[in-house]
């Protein structure tokens, strides 16, 4: 018989080698670059890129690529439609894509959608370029503001910033990096199938079913590595802005926080004009609501106009009649809501005709709105210049038409309305009684007849 000695001891050296040799493989693996990661074809997150580009979407993209890592999503398909926006928005969003393990497939679509300007830019530096039919990109050309008419700049400095941006992302996605630079440099704008056969998009796809069967396969560059794209038949999964997003997204539109600064001066005029109305709390809640939307980045000499125009409205007040006083003041707070967002090419990328745009709608709201003030101005002017009421009635003559104790308050009519009243000596009806003063909202009588 042979004992077997150190049994435990025999199992553990045993089992010590395999450990010790898969400690080691993980550890090669973990320090090592995979040259090709398979991903999941399970599910695949939709993010809408639409509209006036702001720092909300920045936030709101970056959230969506943490959603798509806990989703376990293959890949992100940001659909874009939009007149560009935000620089800093853009750059944010630029920045969050070259950082992402997950892919980020750009498809502008719907049919007939644009990816103008700033969208043109986050376009380029996606893993994925694609475009429905129809669709147009480009325009990216840095414009100067003017409600007179936009023109396009060519400031050495900044066209050179923003070639740098563009160019280097082209090169990086292996595209055609002299055609995206013409973009910038000749306002150039191509639709779908030129970008296709010029070698700026990888993919032209009637909806995000084809995009997702054509892109099953392709091998991308992402922050760790290449990943090889298994989309086909993904299961589509919706982000939606949370709440905070949403509203951010809205005040943060430039035609919005204008609008709201409009309406928040012109309600303080009012409150101004008839205290006790809320004008002076309307007013102050939209102010602040659209500094918040425009990151209290606002025009100083906005600011001064806006304040030398309420002024002359409030002024105007004062004097009889509405003349060249409120209508100055009115035509200073315009310009001055025009301005009030430092639409610079630095801060903004944006079409002329999306200043154009801008300009006709605030031009339009802010008469609209001046038209409704002025109306009301002119009304509290009226009763402001109204025959004191109560000095005329002391002495007139009412006959009521039911009976009251002494002091005991009644309605009687007086001129067609109903007022309170009372006597000391109390009321009969159909007697004729005399208006002789008049405590707050009751008026006194006395008995005429006697």
């Amino acid at each position: 018989m042979i004992k077997r000695k150190h049994e435990g001891t025999d199992i553990k050296s045993v089992l010590k080698k395999p450990l010790v040799f898969l400690f080691f493989f993980v550890l090669l693996v973990s320090l090592s670059n995979v040259p090709s990661v398979e991903s999941s074809n399970g599910k695949v997150l939709i993010f809408r890129l639409e509209g006036t580009i702001t720092v909300a979407h920045a936030e709101a993209f970056a959230d969506a690529l943490v959603t798509a890592n806990l989703e376990g999503c293959s890949a992100v398909v940001m659909m874009i439609s939009t007149p560009g926006g935000s620089v800093d928005a853009m750059l944010r969003i630029i920045s969050s894509i070259d950082n992402s393990v997950i892919p980020v497939i750009a498809y502008v679509f719907p049919t007939g959608s644009t990816a103008w300007s700033a969208g043109t830019y986050i376009l380029m530096a996606s893993h994925i370029a694609a475009m429905a039919p129809q669709t147009v990109i480009g325009s990216c050309q840095p414009v100067s503001y003017s409600p007179l008419g936009s023109t396009p700049i060519d400031d050495s400095k900044i066209i050179n910033a923003l070639v740098s941006v563009m160019e280097t992302h082209a090169n990086a996605r292996n595209r055609n990096a002299t055609l995206a630079t013409l973009f910038i440099t000749e306002n150039l704008n191509v639709d779908d199938l030129g970008a296709l056969q010029n070698g700026v998009i990888e993919v032209r796809a009637n909806g995000i079913a084809s995009l997702l069967s054509q892109l099953d396969g392709v091998t991308v560059n992402t922050a760790v590595g290449q990943v090889t794209l298994a989309t086909a038949g993904a299961e589509t999964l919706q982000y939606n802005f949370r709440l905070r997003e949403s509203i951010l997204n809205s005040l943060s539109d430039p035609t919005i926080s204008s609008i709201l600064f409009i309406v928040g001066i012109f309600a303080l005029i009012y409150g101004f004009s008839a205290p006790g109305y809320g004008g002076e709390i309307i007013g102050g809640i939209a102010i602040l609501l659209a500094l918040i939307g425009m990151g209290f980045d606002v025009n100083f000499l906005s600011i001064v106009m806006l304040i030398a125009g309420a002024v002359m409205l409030v002024y105007e007040l004062a004097t009889p009649g509405f003349g060249i006083l409120g209508i100055s003041g009115i035509i200073v707070l315009t310009i001055g809501a025009l301005f009030i967002v430092p639409f610079s090419p630095e801060k903004w990328s944006v079409t002329g005709e999306w200043y154009a745009a801008f300009t006709s709608v605030i031009l339009a709201i802010a008469i609209s709105i001046a038209a409704i003030v002025v109306f009301i101005i002119y009304k509290v002017l009226q009763v402001r210049r109204r025959k004191p009421v109560i000095g005329t009635m002391l002495g007139d003559f009412v006959i009521p038409t039911k009976n009251a104790a002494p002091n005991e308050t009644i309605y009687v009519l007086y001129n067609g309305e109903q007022w309170s009243a009372k006597c000391e000596v109390g009321i009969k009806s159909g007697r004729k009684y005399r208006i002789v003063s008049k405590e707050g909202p009751v008026l006194i009588l006395e008995d005429a007849e006697k």
